[in-house]
């Protein structure tokens, strides 16, 4: 039973057809879940600023300083 080809050499032409086509698995795995992912996801809203919530303290501490500014 002769094969043109040496059993090393079929060995490793189906060693590499095998990791291609494990790449080409892979590929489009990665393709699929990235599609899901965006349609799970929710959607990334404009953070809103802060507003600073202003005290007491911090009311009479700016009508002082403009008092002083003032003479």
């Amino acid at each position: 039973m002769e094969d043109e080809k040496p059993v090393l050499e079929q060995m490793t032409d189906m060693m590499a057809e095998g990791a291609h086509v494990t790449k080409e698995a892979a590929k489009k795995a990665v393709k699929k879940v990235k599609k899901v992912a965006k349609k799970v996801m929710p959607k990334k809203s404009a953070k809103k600023k802060a507003v600073k919530k202003t005290t007491k303290k911090n009311v009479k501490k700016t009508t002082k300083e403009k008092k002083k500014s003032k003479r």
